[in-house]
Formats: structure tokens, C-alpha cells, sequence
């Protein structure tokens, strides 16, 4: 086979990650009681490397966690629209430190975040992301979660949640 037809070969196992994809997880995260789906491209949870498509709705609620496992990083990198995500210090009960305005081919697109930081993430309107992060994953240990912030389902949650779209670094908006 001359070089040139090399390049132009189809390779049948590639696994293709496209619009299409994109608007059927926007479709399942309007339709989600959570407000947000994914499609995981890894095969297993125990995989090594945990890697996703997450789609999100501006009124998802991603509760402020930490991932407690010292090799836990996390990466996100913004594909359509953008989401800010929310940096909170370990001393406070829930002061925002730094918000990084992720946006797809804006000028910060994607962050990788060290295990052990406190973080949230928000949009204010439909969000395509990927995420990497260290496997396998464990429901039991993969997040501890920020007791100044409301649980999942709380009648608190849309007060916190817009409190911290509107929030500033150096405000303080634990709940708890």
C-alpha cells in the first residue's frame, strides 16, 4: 500500500466521539432528574483510567467535594459551551477561593485539579465536558463530600446552587 493510501485508510476500531453523541447526552441530561448525563468511554469502573463525556444542565447540582485518595486527580476539558469551576479553601466553611471559567475554544478550555482540593462545578447554560480521572472508581471512597454544603435533593439546594453561580472569590457560602 503506497503512503498515500495509508492516510486515507478507515480504522474500523476507532471509536468516534461526535455531535451526534453530544445533542443524545444534552437530550439525556434535560430529561435526567439529576439534569446531567454521561457516556463513559472506559469499559469498567476498575479500569486505570476512568474517562467520560458529561453533559450538564444550568440547574445541576454538583455538590462541593473533594476526592480524599491521595492519586485521585480529575481533568475536565470544556467541549461545547462553558462551565466555571469553583475552587473552596480547607479552613472555612465553604469560602471560594478561585472560579476558572472553562470554555470550549475560549481562552482557558480545560483544568486538571490535585486530589484533596475542595471544588464544584456550575454552568449557566448546556454543557458538554470531559472528564479524565485516576481509576478505578470507588462510590464508597471517591468523594468527600463539603458538610457546609446542602446534599443532594435538600429543599436548600436551588437557594445554594444559585448563590454559587453568583458567587465571588472570598465569599463564604456554606450553608451548614
Amino acid at each position: 500500500m503506497s503512503n498515500k493510501n495509508q492516510s486515507n485508510a478507515h480504522h474500523e476500531n476507532a471509536t468516534r466521539f461526535d455531535k451526534e453523541l453530544f445533542e443524545k447526552l444534552k437530550f439525556q441530561a434535560e430529561t435526567n432528574e439529576r439534569r446531567r448525563a454521561h457516556f463513559n468511554v472506559h469499559k469498567t469502573y476498575q479500569d486505570v483510567v476512568q474517562r467520560l463525556f458529561i453533559a450538564m444542565m444550568p440547574d445541576s447540582y454538583v455538590r462541593p467535594h473533594r476526592h480524599i485518595q491521595p492519586h485521585k486527580w480529575e481533568f475536565f476539558m470544556v467541549l461545547e459551551g462553558q462551565l466555571d469551576i469553583l475552587f473552596f479553601d480547607d479552613e472555612s466553611e465553604g469560602q471560594l477561593v478561585e472560579r476558572i471559567t472553562l470554555k470550549a475554544g475560549g481562552e482557558t478550555s480545560g483544568v486538571e485539579i490535585p486530589p484533596n482540593v475542595w471544588h464544584a462545578t456550575v454552568c449557566h447554560s448546556p454543557v458538554v465536558f470531559m472528564e479524565v480521572k485516576q481509576g478505578p472508581y470507588e462510590v464508597t471512597d471517591d468523594k468527600g463530600f463539603a458538610p457546609w454544603s446542602p446534599k443532594e435533593g435538600s429543599h436548600l439546594v436551588p437557594q445554594f446552587l444559585d448563590a454559587l453561580k453568583r458567587a465571588e472569590e472570598g465569599d463564604l457560602v456554606g450553608v451548614l
